[in-house]
């Protein structure tokens, strides 16, 4: 794979009005543990179900093969002791598999970060830092003063500025957001983002067939391959998630369950870009996909999205087919 996008716990601290997943809060007592202790329990099982070579080859390098990433991201998955118990050992286990030869990302909004943790981070061989929460959705923060000072640190870290396609051994650090003209600009239609209808994204954007969207996802082993993955080991072909998970990798590996989807309409059509063909085979139309593709929003306004169109064609059609096969 080109890209791994592992969401390793929901644990955050913060309740952001534009999150795509409403999973994504703080949690307290109890309920807190147990989210560390699952990510804790699941984690190293899933590492060890992905590829056992991390490599991609790139159609536009003339099919040369190139180190593969995986981006390790939350919530917040610097929060302690989440970082002590789930990202620390996973970074060893990373190292170990792979021995330097994977691109390691780390996501966070930015606002947890010290210098002692970007040393430890660096020292754990991450190759980048990614930094999220460059946008007006974090209340509190003064995103300038942020990131100055988080500019500050990486540069005494002799940390590059960089995107997810810079070449060399890094170590690099990124700021991204969601504000106009980004890739997350319009925001997906999920989670609290499409409650607190903030989505400005219609018919005519096609998330799908953008990079953390379903496009090429089948497509393992060649560039701009990439799946997302939950704390509970759940593989999906986009980050915005479809309705029903491709598989676990709890108990399975991630090339066994993407070569089991091969060749499937339904998964073919979302591996394409095309998500409006992915029920044909199954009697929906396109018509009939984009006449599903709309809900009325809390305010009674109707709203229009192709991710909308998935949803509900998972949830009527896919779904029941599960629940008949697992009789």
């Amino acid at each position: 794979m080109e890209s791994l996008y592992y969401v390793m716990s929901w644990l955050c601290h913060r309740t952001c009005s534009h999150c795509y997943d409403d999973r994504f809060r703080p949690y307290h007592g109890s309920e807190r543990e147990r989210q560390i202790a699952e990510a804790e329990r699941n984690a190293p099982r899933i590492l060890a179900n992905l590829p056992a070579r991390l490599t991609y080859r790139d159609w536009n390098d003339g099919l040369r093969e190139k180190s593969g990433r995986i981006i390790l991201a939350g919530g917040e998955i610097l929060l302690s002791p989440l970082r002590e118990r789930v990202l620390y050992p996973a970074l060893k286990q990373i190292g170990a598999r792979y021995e330097g030869r994977a691109k390691v990302i780390i996501q966070t909004t930015g606002d947890t970060l010290k210098p002692e943790l970007i040393d430890e981070l660096l020292g754990l061989g991450v190759w980048m830092i990614s930094v999220s929460g460059m946008d007006e959705f974090h209340e509190g923060l003064d995103i300038d003063a942020l990131r100055a000072r988080l500019t500050s640190w990486f540069d005494s870290f002799g940390m590059r500025p960089g995107e997810a396609a810079s070449p060399g051994p890094g170590p690099y650090y990124h700021f991204f957001g969601a504000v106009p003209g980004s890739w997350i600009g319009k925001l997906w239609p999920r989670g609290r983002a499409l409650t607190n209808e903030l989505s400005t994204a219609d018919l005519s954007e096609n998330f799908c067939n953008r990079w953390s969207g379903g496009v090429i996802f089948l497509a393992h082993g060649h560039s701009g391959s990439e799946v997302s993955i939950d704390p509970e080991g759940n593989v999906y072909p986009c980050c915005p998630k479809t309705r029903l998970a491709l598989g676990n990798l709890v108990g399975e590996s991630l090339e066994s369950i993407l070569r089991r989807h091969e060749g499937n309409p339904v998964y073919e059509a979302i591996s394409m870009g095309h998500p409006e063909r992915m029920g044909i085979a199954h009697g929906w139309t396109v018509d009939r996909f984009l006449e599903e593709s709309q809900i009325r929003l809390p305010s009674g306004r109707i709203y229009r999205n192709l991710c909308i169109g998935c949803d509900r064609f998972h949830e009527q059609v896919l779904a029941p087919q599960l629940v008949q096969l697992a009789r």
